[in-house]
């Protein structure tokens, strides 16, 4: 059940994901990947003779499951672990933001690092804020829209990247012997990349797929016959108007009001803006 969208696309050696053990610590945002249900841990218990963790998701509904493998945590599968006593127990009065991040209160903005993470358009921007907004101004970190990934290479080389100005780049569609692929291959070769440049991606045709369908109530996100502009295709099968740019604004901006925290969006993002943060904030730049 390994995420073949984890980690740097670009690497030149595959290493197979080993399974490792999470402590089932309370507030960890993990998803069951059997079912789909994503939660924070509540507490680990014991019933019926086994131990089982439960989850409590963004509607306070909760759910149990057996500890062991079969979750995901960050797109990256692993096995709960009863934690240790000492951190069983949530601190009192723990708020969340919308990413699942425990919420830091009364923080001032950091000033911007230098490290930036470009994302494809003005509509990942957006979806990226409104969830991981919090944790950016926390970080310091700019999410920067790129409006296409077409001469990537290019916007890599006049960023400059080096020790404490890191470049971190979301694509969709980033899959083997598309466009997009080749765009980050010679991104890659730009001086100073190797160290300091990290690609990740996601499988979809564009990021509105990677909310989840049934938060706008469907089942599955519409096929869009080849050859038909896809944002246009999936808002006619939905019956939504399309004709007109400002429709497909209009569409987006509906779709991003059903988005309220990580649980509407999909795994194989979650992961990759989780990925795109951390290694960001790894810059060496002082806190």
């Amino acid at each position: 059940m390994g995420d073949r969208y984890a980690g740097d696309v670009l690497a030149n050696a595959r290493v197979k994901p080993k399974l490792r053990e999470e402590p089932a610590v309370a507030g960890l945002v993990v998803e069951d990947v059997e079912t789909g249900w994503v939660g924070a841990v509540v507490r680990t218990e014991k019933s019926g003779g086994m131990h089982v963790v439960v989850l409590e998701d963004r509607r306070g509904r909760t759910r149990s499951f057996p500890l062991g493998p079969g979750f995901w945590v960050d797109g990256v599968p692993v096995a709960l672990v009863p934690p240790s006593a000492a951190v069983s127990k949530p601190p009192s009065g723990t708020l969340r933001s919308a990413s699942g991040s425990v919420a830091v209160r009364d923080h001032r903005a950091r000033v911007a690092r230098a490290s930036r993470i470009l994302v494809e358009g003005k509509h990942d921007a957006e979806l990226v804020e409104k969830i991981w907004g919090h944790d950016l101004r926390v970080e310091g970190v700019v999410v920067v829209p790129l409006h296409g990934v077409d001469d990537l290479a290019d916007a890599v080389a006049d960023f400059g990247p080096g020790p404490g100005r890191r470049l971190g780049i979301l694509v969709d569609h980033l899959v083997a012997g598309s466009k997009e692929w080749h765009e980050a291959a010679a991104a890659a070769k730009v001086s100073g990349a190797r160290e300091h440049v990290l690609v990740v991606g996601h499988p979809y045709v564009d990021v509105w797929q990677a909310v989840r369908p049934r938060v706008i109530g469907v089942d599955a996100w519409p096929v869009v016959p080849r050859g038909l502009p896809w944002k246009e295709g999936v808002l006619k099968a939905l019956g939504w108007p399309y004709a007109e740019q400002a429709d497909v604004a209009e569409g987006w901006q509906r779709i991003l009001a059903s988005v309220n925290s990580y649980a509407d969006l999909e795994p194989a993002l979650l992961g990759r803006v989780e990925e795109l943060i951390d290694f960001v904030t790894g810059d060496g730049e002082d806190r």
